[in-house]
């Protein structure tokens, strides 16, 4: 394989990655807490787009009402870093990468 062949392939994939980076920035996960009585929307930039607690926690203490929301948004970090994980695992598959190099650059 020559240099210019190389070269190509290597523009290729950083389009490849920089399109696969912008899907997964657009996606939304649903983090759970509660058994679903509250309910956190994230997109994989980790903005919270939606908080939906169950009316029938509205008689509950505050507390446990805490309690279960940052459980909620924990549980939607986990979930956007799987998704991340599994989108870029699928882009990468069958490169030979380092010990310890990770995707995207920089995070």
């Amino acid at each position: 394989m020559d240099i210019n062949e190389l070269m190509k392939k290597a523009q290729q994939m950083q389009g490849e990655m920089a399109a696969a980076q912008q899907r997964v920035a657009e996606t939304e996960v649903i983090g759970e807490a509660g058994a679903g009585m509250v309910k956190v929307t994230m997109t994989g930039r980790h903005d919270v787009k939606k908080v939906t607690i169950d009316p029938s926690l509205q008689s509950e203490q505050i507390e446990l009402l805490e309690d279960l929301l940052a459980a909620a948004v924990n549980d939607a970090v986990r979930r956007v870093e799987k998704h991340q994980q599994s989108q870029m695992g699928e882009l990468t598959a069958g490169m030979q990468m380092p010990p310890g190099f990770k995707f995207p650059f920089g995070s």
